[in-house]
């Protein structure tokens, strides 16, 4: 795919069904992370902003937690279908503002209204429960209401994915929702938006907004309005995040960072892993919260493994996501270059090392180059911080034992990987693994049906399969005596 698309559209607020300015008249610019150069400019939410979106949002619940879950989920194939039909310009925009290839971009897209396909049949299958009574004359009933209008918090590596999660388990649920979406990427989560709106959702149930994400948070979280947060995007954040929800009773869906073990045995298709692995590594430009980043590869493999997966990080093909062949994009902020250069120089001044990469490419755009470490000790920073660029490190270990030892040791829970043939080995991984995830001799996370969420300082919740839309409803007890 070419870019076909000229202009980057700039962004405006969506508040009670109109897309409009900020009151204030304040913007933020956007900027190509493949040239550095400013492309558009997204609308700054202020308090007054903010105000008319929480006003909307409950009167949107009111309307849309009394419309049948049929009708929702109507509605929400209807947008499924609209943001399919616009899949190839919204993949131009997204390109543009995250740079990613275009032709992941338009994948992104796609799964996105797979997503919306999926919350949409589970908004019909919300069952309460009938528990027989102790009397004859008496009915007991649990039934499942919508939580009330939600504030989501969202990054800007994967636009359309991480608010697509949230917006539609919101509506499914019956919920109304206000989007607190990344100034970095706005135009693609406001094209999500807007197919929602074609689809004729009413005003006031969805509102998406922009601006300061400290000032939006701290004002949205404790208002009495919103009854639910979900937030992806770092640990620390999270936290804080959750601690102010925890303050005001509010319930919360946290999915935040992770350090994700990659585990080879001498038993593996070592071919088969290096190829997964490697395309997982360096996909989104390592941007990617489920990214494999600690490879543990058994003694007897290690040595062939790493001389693979180098070949296969030299050949990944880097830059603007719009060239014929691009496997690579650039890293969507330039705070992230000097962040990785320190880990990767702190991991070689320890003793690691480096078999490719570890530098800029050029100096115009957020170019880096794919990297592999070998045998960094466990007390580098990079060991214990998330890299969240290109970055792979590959260690040895002996025994089963010490892989799992290793898997654990840090805080962070949320994806695993492992290569194996060993069945019974895989058994143990599956239980002994501290993550939310854990996927064996392939890539098999993140489709709509399964769980998505990690434990641990990964946060908790989950965000896919039947039971993320459990996080938008309330239990209540309905019991009746004749």
């Amino acid at each position: 795919m070419t870019r076909t698309t000229p202009n980057y559209p700039s962004t405006q607020l969506f508040i009670d069904g109109e897309w409009r300015p900020g009151r204030e008249g304040k913007t933020i610019d956007v900027v190509d992370p493949a040239t550095g150069e400013a492309i558009g400019t997204v609308a700054h939410a202020t308090r007054v902003d903010l105000d008319a979106a929480l006003e909307a949002a409950e009167r949107g619940f009111a309307t849309w937690s009394e419309t049948s879950p049929f009708e929702r989920y109507k509605l929400m194939r209807k947008a499924a279908d609209i943001l399919r039909q616009r899949a190839d310009e919204i993949a131009q925009a997204m390109t543009l503002e995250q740079g990613k290839p275009v032709g992941e971009a338009r994948m992104e897209t796609l799964a996105g209204a797979d997503i919306i396909d999926w919350f949409a049949e589970e908004a019909r299958r919300t069952y309460g429960q009938v528990v027989p009574a102790r009397a004859p004359d008496v009915t007991q009933m649990i039934v499942k209401l919508p939580v009330g209008p939600v504030a989501a918090f969202t990054p800007w590596n994967f636009p359309i994915n991480q608010v697509v999660r949230k917006l539609s388990a919101a509506l499914a649920a019956g919920c109304s929702i206000i989007v607190k979406a990344p100034e970095e990427t706005p135009a693609a989560p406001a094209a999500l938006v807007r197919a929602f709106a074609d689809a004729g959702i009413p005003a006031g149930v969805i509102g998406l907004v922009y601006g300061v994400p400290a000032e939006i948070s701290e004002y949205l979280i404790p208002h009495p309005t919103i009854r639910k947060i979900s937030f992806t995007g770092s640990t620390p954040v999270g936290k804080h995040l959750a601690a102010l929800a925890g303050q005001h009773m509010k319930l919360a869906t946290m999915e935040l960072g992770g350090h994700a073990p990659a585990i080879v045995f001498d038993d593996a298709d070592i071919d088969k892993a290096v190829k997964v692995l490697s395309a997982s590594k360096y996909r989104n430009a390592g941007q990617v919260c489920v990214s494999p980043t600690r490879f543990l590869v058994q003694e007897k493999s290690f040595d062939g493994f790493v001389d693979a997966f180098t070949a296969a990080a030299k050949a990944v093909k880097v830059g603007n996501g719009f060239e014929e062949g691009t496997a690579m994009g650039p890293l969507a902020n330039e705070r992230r270059i000097p962040v990785l250069e320190s880990l990767i120089a702190d991991a070689v001044e320890q003793g690691g090392e480096l078999r490719t990469g570890g530098r800029r490419i050029g100096n115009k755009g957020n170019f880096f180059e794919p990297t592999v470490l070998a045998n960094v000790p466990t007390d580098a920073r990079i060991m214990n911080e998330e890299p969240f660029g290109p970055v792979a490190i590959i260690n040895r270990f002996a025994t089963t034992e010490d892989a799992i030892a290793e898997a654990n040791r840090l805080p962070y829970g949320l994806a695993s990987y492992a290569f194996t043939r060993s069945t019974e080995t895989a058994d143990q991984l599956g239980k002994r693994i501290v993550a939310g995830m854990t996927s064996i001799n392939h890539n098999g996370l993140a489709l709509p049906e399964i769980h998505f969420g990690g434990v641990r300082d990964s946060g908790y919740g989950s965000e896919g399969g039947s039971e993320a839309i459990n996080a938008y409803l309330v239990p209540k007890l309905v019991t009746l005596a004749a």
